[in-house]
């Protein structure tokens, strides 16, 4: 992402909530929103109730969750009958991670595009209360977990979906500014502002102003493990080192591996051109995939036959690149391809809602050197 995409810097003045009300919203939608939507047919098929046939779909309270409308100037603040609790806006995160980025019949697609305009909805809610510092940074973390991870799960589904990933990542970016100015307002306790701070500097890899900001970070939070794993996957990214990234994305959890897939592409186009200038040749050198695969985390050789075709590079039978000079070009955008080594089989039998509420540090990884 580009610089100027980044969110304001986490030193900026908190803004006072002291006279800002409370949600007294029981509800994932409130009432007067669902009727109005019923009415006029603006219900997702997500909300209506299942098997309702007919030309007139019924909202499902239990499955309707508020919709983003953006406030408009001059028009006064909804009242807190219109706003939900941080209790419930928690409980709308944890519907929208297991029940709806779960839909098995639906596109990953189509659940991206609803997950991020329902979480989007509910950053805006908690900007429009006054909720503890504390509570309010738990239902950030957990909106922001759960909407890494459906971006993630998009792969190459981005590429044609209705969701146009510049929005995606727009509010992948809002959504880190959100919850890093929360950090920012209040000495905590936040047991997880580590990880998500961490979080932030993976999925701005390479970006001077993401990394300065990190280091601003006080040194309790700078030395923690998984800020000096993602200081250490940064300085590799920047080196252009593939060999020590790939094996630092390897040992990632899953959501810090969700914030860094966004790069990995690039840094593949990156690692083969480098491969590319060093063992071209006008009679040609061929390397065996298998390498490949192990270099760059790919998920087989069909992947890194593709990826050598993309960019122009001959194959020799089914097992063999073959670096001939002239023939690497770099065309469209880099391809991350399925990621299932470097993201997907991390879930290890776990569902999404478990990770997003609590993702614990992966057991027996060897932390990595100083970068």
């Amino acid at each position: 992402p580009r610089d100027a995409e980044r969110p304001p810097s986490p030193r900026s003045p908190p803004m006072p909530s002291c006279e800002l009300p409370v949600g007294t919203c029981p509800d994932m939608c409130p009432a007067a929103e669902r009727i109005q939507r019923e009415k006029e047919r603006r219900l997702h098929r997500f909300e209506v109730v299942p098997g309702c046939c007919g030309d007139w779909p019924r909202a499902d309270p239990q499955r309707a969750v508020k919709e983003y409308c953006r406030p408009a100037a001059g028009k006064p603040r909804p009242p807190p009958s219109q706003l939900r609790p941080p209790s419930v806006l928690l409980a709308t995160v944890r519907y929208l991670a297991s029940e709806v980025a779960e839909s098995a019949d639906a596109s990953r697609a189509e659940v991206a595009s609803f997950v991020a305009d329902r979480l989007r909805a509910v950053r805006l809610d908690l900007a429009l209360q006054g909720p503890g510092d504390a509570e309010a940074a738990v239902v950030l973390e957990a909106a922001l977990a759960t909407l890494l991870a459906v971006v993630a799960r998009l792969g190459p589904d981005a590429e044609h979906g209705s969701e146009d990933p510049v929005l995606l990542q727009t509010q992948v970016q809002e959504s880190f500014g959100s919850l890093r100015r929360c950090y920012a307002q209040s000495a905590g306790p936040h047991p997880r502002q580590a990880a998500f701070q961490g979080l932030f500097l993976l999925y701005n890899l390479g970006s001077v102003e993401a990394l300065h900001e990190v280091l601003q970070l006080p040194a309790a939070l700078r030395t923690s493990p998984p800020l000096h794993t993602a200081l250490a996957v940064d300085a590799a990214f920047r080196e252009g080192n593939a060999a020590r990234l790939f094996r630092l994305l390897r040992t990632l959890p899953y959501l810090p591996s969700c914030a860094v897939q966004c790069h990995v592409g690039h840094a593949r186009r990156r690692a083969l051109a480098r491969l590319a200038c060093a063992l071209s040749t006008p009679k040609g050198q061929a390397l065996p995939l298998g390498f490949m695969v192990h270099l760059l985390a790919l998920d087989g050789l069909s992947e890194a036959q593709d990826l050598c075709q993309r960019h122009g590079l001959p194959l020799d039978g089914e097992e063999r690149v073959v670096f001939l000079r002239g023939r690497y070009t770099e065309k469209g955008p880099p391809h991350a391809g399925s990621c299932n080594v470097l993201v997907g089989s991390k879930l290890r039998g776990r569902t999404l809602e478990e990770v997003v509420m609590v993702e614990e540090e992966d057991e027996g990884v060897d932390r990595p050197s100083s970068p």
